[in-house]
């Protein structure tokens, strides 16, 4: 088991490796809770546990990957995010569903989110000759989520739902807005396309490794974030 052993200059892993212990600890945090939270509030305090613990999980397979081969494990990275992604999206449903949200918004929500992460797979991976192409896909599947909880429906209802939820909303735009920006610049970095044709990195490889690191630490703070958001709705919210 030599080979699995974290080296001090290991960054990519120490960072695995960090993620892992704290998206666990807060999915304890969040199942603890939830005896302690409103049955109002309840479901979407559970879902930030799973999002979380789904994620610990996948990071420890990562880490362990990674130490072996020393490769970014991209494939395990987006089996990670089409479970993770959508169930962040489903808090904005589950949020704003006593202001009169429909099936439907947890649909489009859903199915933008999978198309962003499906396009995004296939330009990285499959058919990186067209990158770019693929990439302008994923990313019209990121604005359009945006523009929902920005200015669209999310937005419209969470004025309805009361200022709490309206101000649990305008954070958690946020991080969508600013957190889930990483990801497509990884994903510009990271494929030959570039930036519509441009190669921007000269070293791939090395590329990679940074991007690893960003992606390691934005995921944490992005998937924890979205929890402790709601976490802080559910104590703060009138029944």
């Amino acid at each position: 088991m030599e080979h699995l052993k974290i080296a001090s200059d290991n960054y990519v892993a120490f960072t695995f490796f960090i993620g892992t212990m704290a998206m666990m600890a807060a999915s304890v945090f969040f199942f603890f809770e939830l005896n302690n939270t409103s049955p109002k509030w309840r479901t979407s305090v559970l879902v930030s546990g799973l999002i979380t613990f789904i994620a610990a999980v996948h990071y420890y397979y990562m880490r362990g990957y990674n130490l072996e081969t020393g490769d970014s494990p991209t494939f395990f990275r987006y089996v990670d995010w089409i479970l993770t992604v959508p169930l962040m999206c489903v808090e904005f449903y589950l949020i704003t569903k006593k202001a009169g949200a429909k099936i439907g918004l947890l649909w489009k929500l859903i199915a933008a989110s999978l198309v962003m992460l499906v396009t995004g797979y296939f330009g990285e991976t499959i058919d990186r000759g067209n990158s770019v192409l693929w990439g302008v896909v994923s990313g019209g599947a990121y604005f359009y989520i945006a523009y929902l909880v920005w200015f669209g429906e999310v937005a419209k209802l969470a004025q309805t739902a009361g200022a709490q939820v309206a101000k649990a909303t305008r954070i958690l735009g946020w991080f969508v807005l600013v957190g889930w920006a990483i990801y497509p610049l990884g994903y510009i970095l990271g494929t030959p396309g570039g930036l519509f044709g441009i190669q921007l990195v000269s070293d791939p490889a090395a590329a990679s490794h940074a991007m690893d690191i960003v992606y390691n630490i934005a995921d944490a703070i992005n998937k924890i974030g979205f929890g402790l958001v709601i976490y802080a709705l559910s104590r703060t919210s009138e029944d």
